[in-house]
């Protein structure tokens, strides 16, 4: 089977739930989330990812929301990635009306779980492609940056997540199926779980996933 991406036609591969996801039970996933969110940043152990979701040190995040910012750049290095300072020149400044108008295109952020298709030409593939265009920047750091400026419709990938749900780079595409699979079973799972571990509204049921899978993937 062959689906769209947004190189073209890619080959289609399977998609597993991580290991706290492939059960019945919530109790593996809901450690996993309070585990990362909710570890003292004093104790040992802390993730830095935490901070992602809520980063917003200029006050200014609901404003630029189709704009790139330095807070942006910074947020990322949060999940242990980094931009090179040529990268960081062109996203922020020698292109940034170029990203300005493919995030007004894309429009507001909304779930992943609404999109009707994920056509060839859509916006999102194009602002990935425009995002993996910058000097030294590659699917992972992409996808961190446009989840930052979209943590509803476009999900986190890394060699983590890819190892606990047999994906590539493509995991827009699958995860966006299951997502919308059995009424929409697994967003309104990850919803759930969100609120049962304790966490804010502002992390995305694309970051819960993410979590939990990058935790699954570590062994945590």
């Amino acid at each position: 089977m062959l689906i769209l991406g947004g190189s073209g036609m890619v080959s289609a591969m399977s998609f597993k739930l991580p290991p706290s996801l492939a059960t019945d039970s919530d109790a593996s996933a809901i450690r996993a989330l309070q585990k990362y969110y909710f570890t003292p940043k004093e104790g040992p152990g802390f993730f830095t990812g935490s901070l992602f979701d809520s980063w917003d040190p200029s006050g200014w995040r609901a404003r630029d929301r189709n704009r790139f910012t330095a807070d942006d750049v910074v947020a990322v290095t949060l999940l242990s990635v980094s931009l090179p300072g040529e990268a960081a020149h062109d996203l922020l400044v020698a292109r940034t009306d170029e990203f300005q108008e493919l995030l007004i295109d894309l429009g507001d952020d909304r779930d992943l779980v609404d999109i009707d298709d994920l056509p060839e030409g859509w916006t999102g593939w194009d602002l990935m492609l425009a995002l993996r265009s910058l000097p030294g920047v590659g699917p992972t750091t992409a996808s961190k940056l446009l989840a930052r400026k979209r943590p509803r419709l476009r999900p986190i990938w890394d060699s983590v997540v890819a190892q606990a749900t047999g994906t590539t780079e493509q995991l827009w595409i699958p995860l966006w199926e299951a997502l919308r699979r059995e009424d929409r079973e697994l967003h309104a799972r990850l919803l759930r779980l969100r609120d049962e571990a304790g966490l804010s509204d502002n992390v995305s049921a694309l970051r819960v996933f993410d979590v939990i899978a990058w935790m699954d993937g570590k062994g945590y």
